[in-house]
């Protein structure tokens, strides 16, 4: 098999089987090496890709305008391909249990689709075991085809972090890992084609599963840390961010800060390993307590708000809040898994429904996936309380004039909750009742 050559010399073509913040910018990538088939189920996302526009302004309108990729919701066209990277999303159900329902269902379309000779990689996150134990029998179903035989199979873990232009595809080491050595060497020949930083090739498929679902469930562990310090450090009356600056200067101390873990990584890939463990028999204790924490920030954001309502004489039930950020991290337009949401529902809890405004969001999403129209920055006065819940970009340009004209000028102390420690807050301290985390 030297499928490597093939492809770069035009003669098959690589298939990217979900194009969304992860699958569209290896599309993007690799299509200015080689020939690109970029399929996913959602039509209306294909027609966007095809006239240009980049719903998740990733890589931006004018490098959609201008790629080679084929983009198609055809799942029949991906018979033109050899090389499958399969990167579709891996959420938690309700229960926090995987569902494995995305990553099982391209499975199927591709396994019915499938041709002699292919490798197909997968890089969803995953517990170690799905490529090989779910996958693969569901490919072997649907195509009739024998993994080992007709087609050779790989895992490769997205490290893509969405909204960073700094830390891409390109500049982060590529973790590759093949069900034998022939097949690693082809996907890792493959894959630096367009990492600049190089690849790592993983012992085993099961290694390079593990490796990915743990770096998420580490940076995980270590912001539970941080916001349980924030929470004790408040009870004390000690400003969290000053002591972590303090506490920075020491040549080994891990900058972590506390904050809201929402998104489809750092919030749901420890449940994932969690999940295999307690089917081996072993109950997590430090990975679980660490999502207990996370978890319930923005519980603990909405009381704190209450209670700083109420030190201010201002009555809770109908109290005018505004909260200024809805995505799950700073400018990217992703709302999936937000933890805002949970600020919002639990202050909807004491007879407050707050005014939500993000210009960064899809407003589409918001609508669908949460029922929450935005208000546009205009509507933000007169307010009782203001909460910055998100640091995006367009939030910087706010001075104190802009943040006072927020606010109802009635009150004494007005209650300004800046989640990430945007602002300086000496200078708000004296006429605003000013918290953070």
């Amino acid at each position: 098999m030297d499928l490597y050559k093939k492809i770069l010399s035009g003669e098959e073509t690589l298939s990217l089987v979900g194009l969304g913040y992860v699958g569209m910018p290896i599309a993007v990538a690799f299509a200015r090496k080689v020939k690109v088939l970029g399929f996913d189920l959602n039509k209306k996302k294909i027609e966007l890709y095809k006239s240009g526009i980049d719903p998740t302004k990733e890589v931006g309108d004018e490098v959609i305008r201008h790629t080679t990729v084929e983009f198609t919701s055809d799942p029949s066209r991906l018979k033109e391909a050899k090389f499958h990277i399969v990167a579709v999303p891996t959420p938690v159900n309700d229960d926090h249990t995987p569902d494995l329902s995305p990553v099982e269902g391209a499975s199927r379309l591709l396994g019915q689709n499938l041709t002699k000779g292919s490798i197909v990689v997968f890089e969803s996150t995953v517990y170690p075991g799905v490529t090989e134990d779910i996958c693969v029998p569901i490919l072997e179903k649907e195509s009739g085809l024998k993994c080992g035989v007709d087609f050779k199979i790989g895992y490769s873990p997205e490290r893509i972090n969405p909204g960073d232009k700094v830390h891409r595809l390109e500049t982060i080491t590529k973790i590759v890992s093949g069900m034998d050595e022939e097949t690693l060497e082809e996907i890792a020949k493959v894959y630096e084609l367009v990492v600049e930083a190089g690849v790592y090739r993983a012992e085993s498929i099961k290694v390079a599963e593990a490796a990915k679902v743990i770096e998420n469930s580490q940076r995980d562990i270590n912001i539970a840390f941080m916001n349980e310090l924030s929470i004790i450090f408040n009870k004390m009356g000690i400003d969290t961010k000053s002591v972590l600056e303090a506490a920075g200067t020491k040549w080994n101390f891990l900058k972590f800060y506390p904050g809201l873990v929402g998104g489809h990584c750092i919030g749901v890939d420890p449940y994932y390993l969690t999940y295999k463990a307690e089917q081996l028999g072993y109950h997590s204790q430090i990975i679980l307590s660490g999502r207990r924490i996370n978890d319930d920030m923005g519980k603990y954001v909405a009381e704190s708000l209450v209670k700083n309502l109420i030190k201010s004489d201002i009555a809770v039930k109908n109290a005018k809040i505004a909260i200024l950020g809805f995505t799950f991290k700073e400018n990217c337009p992703d709302t999936r898994n937000t933890k805002v949401i949970d600020i919002y529902r639990e202050l909807k809890e004491y007879g407050i429904t707050p005014l939500v405004v993000d210009p960064a969001a899809d407003a589409e999403e918001a609508r669908s996936l949460y029922h929450i129209t935005f208000a546009d920055m205009e509507d933000v006065k007169n307010m009782d309380a203001v909460i910055i819940a998100v640091a995006h970009e367009a939030f910087l340009q706010y001075g104190k004039e802009d943040i006072a004209a927020f606010f109802n000028a009635a009150h004494k102390k007005k209650v300004l909750m800046d989640l990430k420690g945007l602002l300086d807050k000496k200078e708000y301290q004296e006429d605003y009742l000013y918290w953070r985390l």
